[in-house]
Order: structure tokens, then sequence, then C-alpha cells
């Protein structure tokens, strides 16, 4: 059921946007989202930047630096942490100007972060061995409880300078490698076996409970863990829609009878032969809803809109054109989703 604080009727954009430019990416992101615009994440500027980069600006106590292969855990705060704490201030700042030039302080509006999950970060940062740190259960836990105190510490800093409530997203594309145990080693002699489901939802749901009462979980791999997504603690469940398939539709069907909301990437990240319009994008939700047998109004009650996946891979116009199709898509859901 749509609330204040759930993405449900809303359209947003997943996080990673083109380009190095903090206050034009704040700039397009709040004027076309207006539902839940988010903190942008900008790769382009290299090393921080990305999603586990920035990471190193949030985790508490636990440093990370470069290695040849992957960001991996350091003895101190080196210059890879500094740099990634400047750039998100940066981006914090361009935000705040943002929304204050809006004249959208007090307004009650709802703003997104994002921040890797806590099994994503596992998988793909190294321990100073030069293991992942996922083989090792006490490392995993201790990462996922510096980086939970970090988001939460950095959600109430939003919610403190935009004068706004903040809904948290948490970003596990690595989550099905994670449980099927398909991550390649970082030598031929080290192995990466599977986390069980129960001890990956206990990671995932203590990160979960930490960060805030509204959490979203987005996963764009394929094979999405419905399953374990239903059991969570989370808000909401988002995903490419471009990547269910038939064996899916159960699960999908599950969380929305769980009472989870959805968030569907429906719009393509880059410029597909031939521009779609918003129609087009919204045709595939509106048959999945048909075909798992609810109501076209859960379109409007349980189910937000956004790009595929991240932008930063994007032209600038496209991923301007992207949020507009979602925009639309997301207005059509609102105003009568029956009529599709």
């Amino acid at each position: 059921m749509t609330t204040p604080q759930s993405p449900a009727g809303r359209v947003t954009g997943i996080g990673s946007w083109p380009g190095t430019d903090a206050r034009e990416a704040a700039n397009v992101v709040t004027g076309e989202l207006d539902s839940l615009p988010h903190l942008v994440e900008l790769p382009a500027r290299g090393l921080g930047a990305d999603m586990i980069g920035r990471a190193a600006a949030l985790l508490v106590d636990l440093p990370l630096d470069v290695s040849t292969t992957a960001y991996q855990v350091a003895s101190h705060r080196g210059s890879v942490a500094r740099r990634a704490s400047d750039l998100l201030n940066q981006d914090l700042d361009a935000l705040e100007e943002t929304w204050e030039s809006a004249g959208l302080r007090g307004s009650g509006r709802l703003v997104k972060v994002q921040s890797v999950g806590p099994l994503t970060l596992a998988a793909n940062i190294e321990l100073s061995t030069g293991r992942r740190v996922l083989t090792d259960s006490g490392a995993v836990r201790d990462f996922a409880e510096s980086l939970t105190e970090g988001v939460s510490r950095h959600a109430a800093e939003v919610a403190r300078r935009l004068g706004a409530p903040v809904l948290v997203q948490f970003d596990e594309p690595s989550l099905p490698a994670v449980l099927a145990g398909s991550l390649s080693g970082r030598s031929r002699f080290e192995t990466v076996p599977a986390v069980p489901e129960p001890e990956a939802l206990a990671v995932l749901d203590a990160a979960i409970a930490g960060a805030g009462p509204d959490v979203v979980v987005h996963c764009c791999a394929e094979n999405l863990p419905a399953d374990l997504l239903r059991r969570s603690g989370a808000r909401a469940v988002s995903f490419d829609l471009s990547t269910v398939s038939s064996h899916d539709l159960d699960g999908i069907g599950e969380l929305l009878d769980a009472g989870k909301d959805l968030v569907l990437g429906v719009v393509p990240t880059s410029v597909p032969g031939t521009s779609p319009t918003w129609r087009d994008c919204a045709d595939p939700v509106v048959a999945l809803v048909d075909r798992l047998g609810f109501p076209r109004t859960v379109l409007r009650t349980q189910v937000g809109v956004s790009p595929a996946c991240g932008l930063a891979g994007a032209s600038e116009s496209w991923a301007r054109q992207a949020l507009r199709l979602a925009s639309d898509v997301g207005r059509a859901f609102r105003d009568d989703p029956e009529a599709l």
C-alpha cells in the first residue's frame, strides 16, 4: 500500500548517472523525478566514485584501498577513501543547493539514497590476503555491520541537510552469484563457495534493519532470488523487467501477495534501435500484472517505475529521455491504470 515512505506510485532512478558534473546531474534528477529524486553516483570520475568505491566513504572504521585487481581492506585510511569521501560530499553539496534553489526544503518530498548491499560488497572487495571478503564469514559480518552504520549515518545526514524523509536502496547485483556459488576466485587456488540462503538472509536483514524502516533492495541480475527477498525485511524489491523469465513469475507474484512493493525497471539504459514510446515501456508491466492475475490497480498501489538499471553508460541525452519515459509510464499507472 502506498504510504509517504513507499516507492509505490513513484518514479525514480537506480543511482548512477553519466558525466562528471554533480550539480548538473542533481539539477536534472531533481527536475525530472518529481516524486522520488535520488542522490546520484558519477562513476566516470574514477576511483572512489563507482558503487564499490562509494562504500569507502560510508564504511565505519574499515578503510579501503586498491590492489591491482580490486578494492582491498587497508590498515589505515588512504587516498582512495579520502577521495571517495570528497566526491560524496560534492554530490551532497550539489543536491542540497539544488533542493534549496527549487524550494523543496520542508516540502515533504521523499528522496532516495543508494549504497552497495552487504553481500555484493563482500563479493567485490578483497582481504589483505587477496581473497574475497565473502570467503570469510566473520569478515562478512564485520563489513556488513560497518556498512550498515555508515549508511544509517549517511541517510540521517541527507535527511538533515534536505529537511526531507529518506528512502534507502541497497544495490545487490551480485546476490544471485553469491547464492549460486558462481563467483570465480581471485587466483586458481581460491574457491568461492555458495553462501547458504539462511546465512545470506541474516546478513541482508541485519543491514535492512539497521538502515531504517523503509529499504529497497535492487538486483538487476538474472535469476532474481525472489523467495529470499520476499522473506527479507525489505519494503520493496527493484529489478530490471527485461531479465524476467517464466520461471520468475511465481516468485514475483508471491512478492506482491506478501505486500512488497516492486520498483520495475522498464526503460532501456541505452538507446535501442527504435526509440520506444512510454506505452512500449508500460505494456510489459501491464502484461505481467495481467498474467499474474492481479487487478491493474496494483500498478498504482504496489508498483514504482525506473530505468532498467543505472544510467552511467548512457549518453546524457538518452539518460534524460529515459527519466522522461519512466515518468510518463508512472503517470499513466497513477492516473488510470485500469484503462491501459
